[in-house]
């Protein structure tokens, strides 16, 4: 995008860009970047001065690996991921019921290994410094959204706050594309809601690390367990995700250190003694299954998690 310099030395916005897309997650960036490769101008809005810190995310299969070559970020993401051997579903004693199996070798349909963990800020960062590469693409953060109107058949004014630079600014867009997440500001906007399928469950989502070897299965392990479903998956070298289902009562606030996680995690600790492991984050996510019930209004669209939610189980 061409922009004038301020008086401060940051660039001035321009009235009017093609597309403006709301959002810096995987969503707006991937979105960003094909824009820009096909020599569309768009600006990026995102409430973050950089990518988000916390882990969240930790699996793309073959598909989306295909993707991110698209983008450019194959090789960089290749430096990060570690490819996996698949699913197995196990009994409460450990017992594997069923395997799902993924080669770590290139797949036939998309060129990359069908299964691959990952760190997602160490991905978002990755495809925020990718963009910058594109000139015309502009991410600018730590900005508030306050509102996107349509004012002409084909113009669209999206109106924000700039928490650093200060002030309320507006530009006109052709098109905006709304990648703000699972509580959508676009998706309110357009005045679409969520309806719900029959799913939803809240679980306790815990990372650790460790340099110790606790020698499980390098794939995904899900506890097929009634009285309280589970899931472990080793993310890198020394990061490990294990996911448990709350049970009634429940909370995430239960689980803040070693000692309230260790009776969770020990059948796949071994002998690994807890003073061994670090926290890294624990947060509970509410799992649900649900979809917009419209992904459009004239001009203005939403993508990603602002129109669809899926839980993460065989995924």
């Amino acid at each position: 995008i061409r922009m004038n310099a301020q008086s401060n030395g940051a660039p001035s916005l321009p009235e009017f860009v093609p597309v403006i897309i709301i959002g810096a997650g995987p969503a707006g960036i991937t979105a960003a970047t094909l824009l820009a490769q096909y020599g569309i101008e768009c600006l990026v809005l995102d409430r973050h001065e950089t990518a988000y810190p916390l882990p969240r995310a930790v699996h793309a299969d073959d598909e989306i690996y295909r993707i991110l070559a698209r983008l450019g970020v194959s090789d960089e993401f290749a430096a990060h991921a570690r490819p996996a051997l698949g699913l197995r579903l196990l009994d409460t004693g450990m017992r594997v019921l069923a395997e799902i199996e993924r080669s770590p070798e290139p797949s036939a349909a998309h060129g990359f290994p069908q299964m691959n963990m990952f760190d997602q800020p160490e991905l978002e960062a990755m495809l925020r410094a990718n963009l910058k590469t594109y000139p015309h693409a502009e991410l600018r953060g730590n900005v508030e959204v306050t509102g996107v109107t349509q004012t002409q058949p084909d113009r669209v004014r999206v109106s924000f706050l700039d928490r650093v630079r200060g002030g309320e600014h507006s530009v006109q867009a052709r098109y905006v594309l709304g990648c703000d997440g699972a509580n959508s500001a676009v998706r309110a906007g357009i005045g679409a809601h969520m309806y719900g399928l029959p799913f939803q469950q809240t679980w306790v989502v815990i990372d650790l690390d460790t340099d110790a070897e606790i020698n499980q299965w390098e794939g995904c392990n899900q506890l097929c367990s009634p009285q309280r479903a589970a899931t472990y998956m080793r993310v890198d070298p020394t990061r490990h995700r294990w996911e448990f289902r709350l049970l009634d009562g429940e909370t995430a606030a239960d689980y803040q250190n070693i000692s309230d996680i260790e009776p969770l995690i020990a059948p796949w600790l071994g002998a690994t003694p807890a003073e061994q492991l670090r926290l890294v984050r624990v947060t509970a996510y509410t799992f649900r299954e649900q979809v917009a019930n419209r992904w459009r209004d004239r001009n203005v669209f939403i993508l990603g998690d602002a129109a669809h939610l899926a839980p993460p189980f065989v995924g």
